[in-house]
């Protein structure tokens, strides 16, 4: 029961107890200062060390009840995208993530073997080979929200293992997959904030329907002050080193322009918006262009400066996919070892017939990163990867 004490502190009159767990550390709690004047609560916290918390997320989450409710968001978006996507006919899948051939995505993978079979094995980077693979099988809509392995770089926005989801849609392209992913980011903002605007590290960003789009060449293009496709390759490489631009060793025409692209409009793209028709040197896996030489039916999705997803129209030539994997083969020889590999089972699966096919992928970190206003993706994820504590 409780009483107050004769200097009148709340109190529990413990009349029995019994220990149920050693506790050999005291939580470290913050202390509340209420200002007698106006009321405000002001929180001195036990635990400010930010990389200490990531560390020891338990402890964070003890302390922290805000900590708590983004992981609670985290869930309800997933869960509402569940919703979003069952209600729309599309089946969830579950595809390999020890895969023989990595592909889907221009990424390093993480390496590993197979003891029983003596074989080389990859964590996957992405899921899309093997969901196309299930629209030749006669599944007309599937998706997955599945963990994808990158042997990257750590940052604010890219932690080495991330949650993505990935939806393909038989008899679509990429303007239904624009359509698709405009309806399901409305219903999941106004789902968390009861409206279809939030703000984003300061900047209000608002959900309106019809998001814009931007042609990602003429966007380059204004940007550099002359038409990139006209530009020499040496002239790209030369701009992109003026830049201080990293990680240009075997970098070919098309990853030159996405990254002048990602220096230069990117950081400048707040509100939704579409960046659509990329360089087929860059999209080994859209189908080409039906109105632009030299382009693709690829979009990405950009919010607050960053991207949040990426999409198609599939390419469903085995032919063309074919010299697509071989002229990445090439970029691979000279030195860019994110190109993509030859991947002959997927090619056998698309000679058998992938029917005109829309796809998308989308970053379920950054999208709750987004959602719930946090500015480093180690803020949305439970456990993220760290360097060894020392």
């Amino acid at each position: 029961p409780l009483f107050r004490t004769r200097t009148g502190e709340v109190t529990v009159r413990v009349d029995d107890w019994e220990l149920l767990s050693k506790s050999l550390r005291p939580l470290p709690m913050g202390k509340v200062e209420v200002d007698p004047e106006t009321g405000e609560r002001t929180v001195h916290s036990g635990f400010q060390d930010q990389e200490s918390r990531y560390r020891q997320r338990y402890a964070d989450l003890a302390v922290h009840p805000e900590v708590r409710e983004v992981f609670r968001t985290r869930s309800r978006v997933i869960s509402g995208i569940r919703r979003f996507l069952d209600a729309e006919g599309f089946l969830e899948v579950e595809t390999p993530a020890l895969q023989p051939l990595y592909g889907g995505a221009a990424a390093r993978p993480f390496v590993t073997t197979h003891n029983a079979l003596d074989q080389t094995m990859y964590l996957r980077i992405a899921d899309e080979l093997y969901l196309k693979r299930l629209i030749v099988g006669g599944f007309e809509r599937v998706y997955e929200i599945a963990k994808d392995f990158r042997n990257e770089g750590l940052s604010r926005f890219h932690n080495p293992e991330f949650t993505m989801l990935e939806f393909y849609q038989a008899f679509a392209d990429y303007s239904d997959m624009m359509e698709l992913v405009e309806r399901l980011l409305l219903r999941l903002v106004e789902e968390v904030h009861g409206s279809n605007t939030l703000t984003f590290q300061g900047q209000e960003i608002a959900f309106r329907p019809g998001f814009p789009r931007l042609s990602l060449m003429e966007a380059l293009g204004d940007a550099l002050g002359a038409d990139p496709a006209g530009l020499p390759e040496e002239d790209l490489r030369a701009r992109a080193e003026a830049l201080s631009i990293p990680e240009l060793d075997g970098a070919g025409r098309g990853k030159l322009y996405d990254k002048l692209f990602g220096e230069l409009v990117q950081p400048g793209l707040v509100q939704p918006t579409f960046v659509v028709d990329y360089p087929v040197e860059l999209s080994p896996l859209a189908k080409l262009h039906r109105e632009r030489p030299g382009l693709t039916e690829r979009f990405e999705l950009f919010i607050a400066g960053q991207e949040i997803a990426n999409a198609f129209s599939e390419l469903n030539d085995p032919l063309d996919q074919r010299a697509r994997f071989e002229g990445q083969a090439g970029l691979r020889a000279g030195g860019d070892d994110e190109a993509h590999r030859i991947d002959e089972d997927y090619i056998r699966a698309l000679e058998y017939g992938l029917p005109p096919t829309g796809g998308l992928g989308m970053g379920i970190d950054r999208l709750v990163m987004l959602l719930t206003d946090q500015p480093s993706i180690r803020d949305v994820i439970l456990f993220p990867v760290l360097r060894a504590e020392e």
